[in-house]
């Protein structure tokens, strides 16, 4: 995305720190290629979306990509028959005997649940088996037990949700979504962090961050975000001001911060505004014989802004901060959308996203106690 001048914020004008050079991507091959451990079991379809998924990625990846399925043995066996890919070379099964349900607490998938498929996928990111885990599980319990299996980074207080929205001209990248409901400036200094780095991988250069707030003038929001405006305007980062909640989807920025409970509202109603105009077109278009025709003229361009908002190309939230790759895929992904979310894993891998994270936040420390 084109670079755009600092929005009229006074902070704003206040002279960035140098950028922070990217650590190098650490060697994933080794002696293996590329491995991702997938929650075989997780989600509301479970491995009847995560096996075509995984069969869809290794097909596009070749030799460079190997899959680990974690679940129950019998369940995994069954649908890869199903999908007549029993013994495919470099997808293997995990057994893992219990699964965590979409409604059960954090705390009890993470005491009682100690072989479910969850846990075991992330277990394998811990003993080097895996290079990254993807999941469409329960996302309370896949941060609980990520954050108690992997660990947070040194400088990360607590790890964020990060994921991918369209904007009327690119896409952006919005954290946290709703790991962390009550955040302090510090906090969502961190999360900048996260995001700029997540958005760097991404191919973008210094990109633009925003903090979300009810205005874009100084004197407006509650004194967590004007706090962390303050720690934003000396930092290393790009910080270009205020974002309001219309500005997230008008590319005024690249990545834009919030705490957990005000980013998840944000996102939950701008999926329902999405429904919401879907489901008014659908109608209008189906009220008369006219109208179907209209419909059908219409059909190419209609299909054309579909593929474009369509979010199972943006499925796949980082859960950023932790010391290994996480994935979740959202709960009700199909196959085309958990292939999606495998894919950002790959990408974060090779592209070393927590290395980075970490030396970005090391040279932020160092500056802030330079200051």
């Amino acid at each position: 995305m084109p670079q755009q001048p600092p929005k009229k914020n006074s902070r704003c004008h206040q002279p960035a720190l140098h950028a922070i050079s990217p650590a190098p991507p650490p060697d994933v091959a080794m002696n293996r290629p590329l491995t991702i451990a997938l929650d075989g079991m997780g989600g509301d379809i479970g491995p009847e979306a995560v096996v075509p998924a995984a069969l869809r990625v290794l097909h596009t990846a070749g030799d460079a990509l190997r899959l680990i399925l974690v679940g129950q043995e019998d369940v995994l066996s069954a649908c890869l028959a199903r999908h007549q890919a029993k013994a495919h070379p470099r997808l293997v099964i995990r057994h893992a005997s219990q699964l965590v349900n979409m409604d059960e607490s954090p705390a009890q998938a993470l005491r009682v649940k100690k072989d479910s498929s969850m846990r075991v996928a992330i277990n394998l990111v811990k003993q080097g088996e895996a290079d990254a885990c993807v999941s469409a599980g329960n996302t309370g319990a896949l941060m609980a037990t990520a954050r108690f299996v992997l660990k947070t980074l040194p400088g990360i207080d607590r790890p964020a949700i990060c994921t991918t929205l369209p904007t009327v001209r690119g896409d952006v990248r919005v954290l946290d979504l709703g790991a962390n409901v009550d955040s302090k400036a510090d906090h969502l200094l961190q999360f900048a962090v996260m995001g700029s780095v997540l958005a760097e991988v991404n191919g973008l250069n210094r990109p633009r961050i925003g903090l979300l707030n009810i205005g874009e003038e100084d004197i407006k929001g509650n004194e967590q975000v004007k706090e962390a405006a303050r720690l934003l305007a000396v930092s290393n980062l790009n910080y270009i001001g205020f974002v309001e909640g219309d500005g997230v989807y008008l590319d005024d920025v690249d990545v834009v911060v919030c705490d957990g409970f005000v980013g998840n509202i944000a996102l939950k109603s701008s999926e329902g505004v999405a429904k919401l105009i879907r489901h008014y077109m659908t109608q209008e278009f189906k009220r008369n014989l006219l109208t179907r025709l209209a419909g059908l003229i219409a059909l190419p361009v209609l299909r054309a802004f579909s593929r474009k908002i369509d979010p199972r190309r943006y499925n796949g939230a980082s859960l950023l901060g932790l010391q290994s790759i996480v994935i979740k895929s959202h709960g009700g992904a199909d196959a085309l959308a958990f292939a999606n979310a495998i894919q950002v894993a790959m990408l974060e891998v090779k592209q070393a996203v927590p290395q980075r994270i970490d030396a970005h936040l090391a040279a932020l420390h160092a500056e802030r106690k330079a200051l």
